[in-house]
């Protein structure tokens, strides 16, 4: 590694970037030549998948948003997208085989609570029919907006068997809104929440943003408060990025300099009112235990993506569709996902073969950005060496005091915690930040 821990961390401060997967999307490229489905399922356990459902329509773009989406779809377009999805999921099913067993359910988004009802019951009977182990009483997952959520539809979801609801929200001031450059209201926000909980979800989560230009710790403590009102089984505390191409980006906004202070605050207070700290962003209810499923371990086991903006997850190869984040690329992407036959659905050819450091490097920052650790032994189970010996630059954490050593752990102190944004980018490979570097956002 080219630069100690620390050198990494003076360069670019606390919040350098999200390391919620590895390698990034845009660390791949173009697969020369595609390869069939089949192939690169061949030879994977397939006894525990994580199928992931991407639906990349909102009412509106918010101003930090640089995830994959597309606003106001036009006539029909929601329902070819039902038909492209379902050639995909019927070719992704035919690939995997029947031994295929999924042990988790999640659509996220853009926005999945946007469609309608019938499309949501469409988009559930894909799922069912092609996927059937789906069938089984599964964790199910899905993302929400306020202005989307009313009582017809959370029915529905309830209905249709979720487990869990994640609601972003961002705050509960509306000058903070106008801040983020979201169009929501308070008011919404509120009687979404009210409605979730008296549904009764297993799971109910609320996103929360922290760091947008004229937050306060008092208005941040007015969303922490708005937020706990409903008890929810999770918060997600996100500190503000403002990324290439988002609207935030473009009117030249930048994140307050009292992140740390304000995430320092959500995080003491959350422990008070009795959440414990699963990483960086994740809080749980100590009461609380996630949705009892198939076992499902997310440094060992595929994932399964249908739909452009999905990733899909093999023990060597990850692969998605191509990234964008302005209309025009998205709305490219999505264009020539609907013109795509099922064959052409059979095939990969956009993606990032791992090798074994890769895989290695991967299974270190899924484990040791999570508060419970990299479980050495684990590790060495599955790849017959030690991460120590793999990565001797992981005694800096040590030697920092971001790190502690114990009961067969590598686990993150509390300072290392707050560090999880230098942590996770500082372990990139060298390939992997080069080719990041020559992406060209769209």
């Amino acid at each position: 590694m080219s630069r100690t821990l620390r050198e990494w961390a003076a360069s670019g401060g606390r919040f350098q970037a999200y390391a919620y997967a590895y390698p990034h999307k845009t660390a791949y490229r173009r697969l020369q030549p595609p390869r069939e489905l089949a192939e690169v399922w061949s030879g994977e356990d397939r006894s525990a998948l994580f199928l992931y459902v991407h639906a990349p329509f909102c009412e509106a773009r918010c101003g930090f948003c640089n995830l994959f989406t597309t606003t106001s779809p036009g006539a029909g377009l929601v329902g070819r997208y039902l038909d492209a999805l379902e050639r995909q999921a019927e070719a992704v099913a035919e690939a995997l085989g029947g031994a295929a067993r999924v042990a988790r359910v999640a659509i996220g988004g853009g926005t999945p609570s946007f469609l309608t009802g019938p499309e949501l019951a469409r988009l559930d009977g894909i799922l069912r029919g092609h996927f059937g182990a789906a069938e089984e009483p599964l964790p199910r997952a899905i993302e929400a907006s306020p202005g989307t959520v009313g009582a017809e539809k959370i029915a529905q979801l309830r209905s249709l068997g979720f487990t869990r609801v994640s609601l972003g929200v961002q705050s509960f001031v509306p000058a903070e809104l106008r801040a983020l450059g979201r169009p929501e209201t308070v008011a919404n926000a509120r009687r979404a929440l009210e409605l979730l909980a008296a549904a009764k979800f297993p799971c109910l989560n609320v996103d929360l943003i922290y760091g947008m230009p004229g937050q306060t710790p008092g208005s941040w403590q007015t969303s922490l408060d708005e937020a706990l009102a409903v008890a929810p089984q999770e918060i997600y505390l996100y500190p503000l990025y403002v990324r290439p191409l988002t609207g935030l980006d473009r009117r030249g906004h930048r994140p307050t300099d009292e992140r740390l202070a304000l995430y320092r605050q959500g995080r003491d207070y959350l422990r008070e009112q009795g959440y414990r700290q699963i990483s960086l962003r994740l809080f749980r209810r100590e009461d609380y235990q996630p949705a009892e499923g198939p076992v499902y371990c997310c440094q060992e086991d595929g994932m399964v993506g249908l739909g452009p903006g999905a990733r899909s997850y093999t023990t060597a190869l990850h692969y998605s569709s191509e990234y964008a984040v302005g209309r025009a690329g998205v709305g490219a992407v999505i264009a020539d996902f609907l013109q795509r036959s099922r064959r052409e659905m059979s095939r990969v050819d956009y993606g990032f073969a791992l090798d074994r450091e890769e895989q290695q490097r991967r299974y270190v920052l899924k484990s040791l950005l999570r508060a419970e650790g990299l479980d050495r032994a684990a590790y060495q189970a599955f790849f017959g060496t030690t991460p120590d010996a793999d990565f001797p630059e992981l005694a800096e954490l040590l030697a920092e005091g971001w790190a502690r050593a114990e009961e067969g752990k590598l686990q993150l102190t509390e300072a290392g915690l707050e560090f999880s944004d230098v942590v996770g980018p500082w372990l990139w490979s060298a390939r992997v930040r080069e080719e990041m570097a020559r992406f060209e956002l769209r």
